[in-house]
């Protein structure tokens, strides 16, 4: 076995910031979820904040049966407790992009291969409908 010389530096602070939100996460109640997840939205910068905005909407109206959810301090949206998709803005991790994902329990496989997650730098009427065709097949 080759031993590296390099040491391992641990986690980010932003990968420790996320596991701290999310053992409040799994302490608050679905009342709260809604509220703590626009209010999270809310604290986003700009551009972040108005996709996340659009985004959130754009789940609500697609499939309703979904439950919002922070998820890693991330927005998610659940059915029957399991993740299905979520959003996580560009500046969380200081990426170049947003990004809209989704979990294995999403319903999107299309044979043997198929995107679970998608860049997002802005939202024109095409991305929306398509996000929108994506939730519903996701749920479905």
């Amino acid at each position: 076995m080759k031993k590296t010389t390099k040491k391992s530096k641990g986690l980010t602070k932003e990968e420790i910031a996320a596991m701290k939100e999310r053992i409040q996460e799994l302490n608050a109640d679905e009342v709260d979820a809604e509220s703590a997840v626009l209010a999270k939205i809310a604290k986003m910068p700009e551009l972040d904040r108005s996709m996340g905005k659009r985004l959130h909407a754009i789940i609500r109206a697609s499939a309703p049966a979904l439950i919002p959810k922070l998820w890693y301090g991330m927005p998610a949206y659940a059915k029957d407790g399991k993740v299905i998709c979520f959003f996580q803005d560009a500046h969380k991790f200081k990426a170049r992009y947003a990004t809209l994902g989704f979990s294995d329990k999403a319903r999107l496989d299309e044979g043997a291969m198929w995107p679970t997650s998608f860049a997002v730098k802005q939202l024109t009427a095409a991305e929306e409908a398509k996000i929108a065709v994506l939730v519903k097949k996701a749920v479905s």
